[in-house]
């Protein structure tokens, strides 16, 4: 399905039969791209990692050809400019680019600098750049960061400051590649909302690639499907994914409530067309499921084991830090985490969870208090020492991976260890590679990998040194469907075998679905610390902390008000309360 432009409608973004192959590459990444995107038109391009959507993108502003060259067929026009024949200095007034990785365009020592660089380089005079800055801050939340050094800001924070920093320079095209990927969630719904605003009172035209699925179906007005560098869909949100089977097939990610209504079908429920994939659809749907039964009222108690019944690994003792001595990022933090625990370390950005995280490996040195690991007090002991219990995996592989080969990169940390033989080394290596699913790629070079592959690498350097514990910052940031549930299964299992798992995450339906225990930072403190019911069936709380309450969980609450509580965080066992009452329901029935 393809949607064919309106010829009387003035086009801001055309391919015309574009083909496109990276420097020594062997195979089109793109293959006769036919495209017509309208001025103000808000159109999300989705498929899975490797499809072509970053590179789609990066023809939008010149990119490629000018930076990354390559062979190209075809023309790509944007604002009536040939991308191929234009200097970046003429594309960087018409189209304002938003990468993933935040940190490869911020280039000041603030904030308020670097949002200044973009305007100052086109030569917006002060009092254009004045204003604009100004808007810039407050449409992406930074009034206030404007002093700050961008080094010291969280990740989320600084992915802010790259999209303030391209608004502006006031471009009629904006290209935004997966922009929510370290945001909250409430900054990521303010993006969007900030997206519709650009789109319908600045009339700028916006394409994002995303894979959050409720994000797009609520705002995106058009999305398009790359699948092999080629489109192979292309219509408004809701006829996408209506169809979750074809998305499934096509590794893209769909709504919760979409995902959960299709999986209820698949066991045998009648679910009736059209397939319910909000809230509000799903709310009636369920509960008519219920009707002349009994609306049972059994709650599903959690799994969740609290530390006293395990033996203490990490111990935070009223735990202070501040950067520079000036901002406080933690403030008093107490807390206790047990041999075998699965916690998910929740909150908004800069609420402190990967400041809080970095010192139970000495990444960071308390300013006040103590942290004891393992028995260690971390003040007294090196990174060396400590991440032989704590191993950390970064939210960007990148910053961890140096080595030429797969192989060599888990072998490294293996070598930096006494006492360890060239067999134990070879083995252990082999083992970790194993784990993650890389044994067939130890010879390639890490940065051959996809990201979600780069990923696993990273845990597998981590996970060869043998720790106790692991600390996975963001484990599926910018994976597509399959990349996010593979790695999800990949820590299940080195749950199962005995590792407590530390997952710092934006993704309230994931830490509902794995976390045994869920800590909910706000302001450098422990606001909440309770198992997933506990914790994501409380909107007060979550209003407080800044976090979205996770669909299953609103489903959960809603149906509570029509007399059936199944108090479910999780999907499924969601799915297993309907299931078993819906059968108990039609048993009585007969």
């Amino acid at each position: 399905m393809t949607q064919q432009p309106n010829p009387n409608e003035r086009l801001q973004v055309v391919f015309e039969d574009v083909t496109y192959r990276y420097p020594r590459g062997t195979d089109d990444v793109l293959r006769r791209v036919e495209l017509g995107i309208r001025e103000n038109e808000f159109v999300a391009i989705v498929g899975r990692t490797g499809a072509g959507k970053t590179t789609l993108l990066s023809m939008v502003n010149g990119l490629i050809p000018h930076f990354f060259e390559g062979e190209i067929a075809g023309r790509v026009l944007s604002a009536g400019i040939d991308t191929q024949r234009s200097p970046a200095t003429t594309m960087a007034r018409v189209v304002g680019m938003v990468f993933q990785d935040a940190e490869t365009q911020i280039l000041a020592n603030t904030v308020e600098k670097d949002i200044a660089f973009g305007p100052s380089n086109l030569g917006q005079d002060a009092e254009t750049m004045k204003r604009n800055i100004a808007a810039a801050l407050e449409r992406t939340d930074l009034c206030g960061y404007e002093r700050r050094s961008p080094s010291g800001l969280s990740g989320g924070e600084k992915q802010r400051v790259a999209i303030a920093g391209v608004l502006a320079m006031e471009p009629p095209i904006l290209v935004l590649d997966e922009p929510t990927s370290e945001l909250d969630p409430e900054a990521s719904a303010h993006l969007f909302t900030l997206c519709d605003r650009l789109c319908t009172e600045q009339r700028m035209t916006l394409l994002l690639a995303s894979h959050e699925a409720e994000r797009l179906l609520d705002h995106a007005k058009r999305i398009i499907v790359i699948e092999e560098g080629t489109i192979c869909w292309d219509g408004d949100p809701r006829s996408l994914y209506s169809d979750v089977g074809a998305c499934h097939h096509r590794g893209i990610s769909v709504p919760v409530i979409a995902e959960l209504m299709w999986n209820l079908r698949q066991r045998g429920i009648r679910i009736d067309d059209p397939l319910p994939l909000t809230l509000d659809e799903a709310v009636p749907v369920v509960a008519g499921l219920f009707s002349g039964s009994k609306k049972n009222n059994a709650s599903i108690t959690s799994s969740a084991r609290r530390p006293a019944q395990r033996r203490v690994l990490i111990d935070v003792r009223s735990l202070s830090h501040h950067y520079n001595g000036t901002r406080d990022a933690l403030n008093g933090v107490d807390l206790q985490i047990a041999r075998g625990e699965f916690i998910a370390l929740v909150g908004k950005n800069g609420a402190g969870k990967t400041t809080l995280a970095k010192h139970f490996n000495g990444l960071l040195k308390p300013t006040a208090g103590k942290v004891i690991v393992s028995g260690k007090d971390t003040n007294r002991y090196s990174i060396g020492t400590l991440s032989k219990t704590v191993g950390y995996v970064f939210q960007n592989p990148d910053h961890q991976i140096f080595c030429p080969s797969v192989r060599e990169e888990v072998e490294f940390g293996l070598r930096t260890m006494e006492g360890l033989t060239e067999s134990e080394i070879a083995s252990r290596t082999a083992e970790a590679l194993r784990a993650v699913g890389l044994e067939d790629r130890s010879a390639r070079h890490p940065f051959t990998l996809g990201k979600g592959e780069r990923q696993k690498l990273a845990v597998a350097s981590v996970l060869a040194r043998a720790p106790e514990v692991l600390v996975i910052d963001e484990p599926t940031t910018g994976l597509d469907r399959e990349g996010g549930r593979a790695m999800m299964a990949m820590i299940r299992r080195l749950h199962r075998d005995g590792h407590t798992i530390i997952v710092i995450t934006h993704d309230m339906q994931l830490a509902a679905d794995h976390a045994e225990r869920v800590i909910v930072l706000a302001h450098g403190s422990i606001l909440a610390d309770g198992t997933p019911e506990e914790i994501f069936l409380q909107p007060d709380l979550l209003r407080r902390a800044g976090l979205t309450m996770p669909p299953v969980a609103a489903l959960s609450l809603a149906l509570h008000a029509k007399g059936i509580d199944p108090r479910c965080v999780a999907m499924n066992r969601f799915e297993e309360f309907v299931y078993d009452q819906h059968n108990a329901g039609a048993a009585n029935a007969r």
